[in-house]
């Protein structure tokens, strides 16, 4: 599960408290997960260019030990960055002090060393499943974003190859990942591409949100929405340079505003079922652990209620949903089958919009799917291995 913390939200790194940590850590075990991924805010851990602070460092430290005695697995984000509609960017990145998130020297070098620290804090844990520089920082560079930080695709080679090599720095041996929000596969103008995501760092992540005009397309309980995630896991695997490079759904949840409460128990354990026998699948990341507190102002309304436990503590019928569908893909790995119809993408022909949700690509995969079996994506073979051009 991603761990949204009960009390105070991710606000919480600013009171922290190991026995509230604890006691929502003890709820998710219930649930029968395996791993947390959890988000140090970035303006808490480095509010000014040349200060991490060792407080927070140290707190981040607890969390994994809490979490390693209730058996969990912890991957832990960097630059948060953009949480749930809200953007936590240090005050040394804005305003008076704005410049280049993704091209000013100074930034870069500060950001990595904030990312090496926090590496460098969490190596010696055993139970550290990995590190992701940060969660869907491409949407700073959207132009859906109010005041976005401009780059160019080699920009954000060369900065993901230092935020990467930041991460392998302070904790040699550790997978070391990077997470982009859905525009990456689906929107033309992205500088983040298929191919950073398919080929850089040690994982390929997908988010996978239906409330990206799936749902409103083709209808909550569609075989399209609920094949929304596998999906991506099949586009993904078709960019990498290495077929066996393992995918990672490190976002999935079951959104409200797209989907009505009769529709989220079937959403949830058909998707967990179509992603069941995905060749190359790492792990499946459920958005979120706890609600929202009404108690707090100003999110969207989905936020309030995506938790699979509530806000006072108690574990709601999706999370049982859900603890129910894990176990039976758990049961199910142990066989994966492998032949599948095959389907070509040539990034000549389709371009990212054709990927999209009523894309002309989408739609071809999902007639095959429908009508059978997920299909195996391929890329054209003049394309493959030529990723970063994509």
């Amino acid at each position: 599960m991603n761990y949204t913390p009960r009390v105070g939200w991710f606000h919480h790194w600013l009171d922290f408290s190991a026995d509230d940590v604890a006691r929502d850590l003890d709820a998710i075990a219930e649930l029968e997960a395996d791993h947390v991924r959890v988000f140090p805010l970035w303006p808490v851990f480095q509010p000014n260019r040349t200060l991490l602070r060792p407080r927070a460092l140290a707190d981040l430290e607890r969390v994994l030990e809490l979490a390693a005695e209730r058996g969990l697995d912890v991957c832990v984000d960097g630059l948060q960055g953009h949480l749930s509609s809200f953007d936590f960017v240090p005050a040394w990145l804005t305003s008076w002090h704005r410049r280049g998130f993704f091209t000013d020297p100074d930034v870069i070098a500060s950001t990595a060393a904030y990312l090496t620290a926090i590496a460098r804090a969490c190596a010696g844990h055993p139970n550290l499943l990995g590190l992701t520089v940060g969660n869907e920082v491409n949407q700073f560079t959207g132009t859906v974003h109010p005041e976005p930080y401009p780059a160019s695709e080699d920009d954000v080679t060369a900065w993901l190859a230092a935020m990467i090599g930041a991460l392998r720095a302070g904790a040699p041996g550790v997978p070391a990942l990077h997470a982009c929000y859905d525009a990456t596969w689906y929107d033309d103008t992205q500088p983040f591409t298929p191919a950073h995501a398919a080929t850089l760092g040690d994982m390929t992540v997908v988010h996978s949100w239906v409330f990206n005009g799936t749902a409103q397309a083709y209808g909550p309980t569609a075989f399209e929405t609920h094949a929304h995630a596998r999906y991506l896991t099949e586009v993904a695997r078709a960019f990498q340079a290495d077929p066996r490079r393992p995918v990672w759904v490190q976002e999935v949840g079951a959104p409200r505003n797209v989907l009505p409460e009769h529709t989220v128990a079937p959403f949830i354990e058909a998707t967990v079922d179509q992603l069941a026998d995905t060749p190359e699948l790492f792990g499946i990341t459920w958005w979120c652990s706890h609600d929202v507190s009404r108690s707090l102002a100003d999110f969207p309304e989905l936020e309030y209620n995506l938790g699979l436990i509530d806000e006072r503590g108690t574990i709601k019928k999706e999370g049982l949903v859900l603890r129910d569908a894990m176990r039976e893909l758990r049961r199910r790995r142990t066989g994966v089958a492998t032949q599948r119809p095959g389907l070509l993408l040539d990034p000549t022909v389709f371009t990212r919009r054709d990927l999209a949700p009523g894309g002309a690509f989408w739609e071809r995969y999902m007639e095959l799917a429908r009508s059978g079996r997920h299909p195996r994506v391929t890329l054209a073979p003049s394309t493959v291995g030529a990723a970063l051009e994509v």
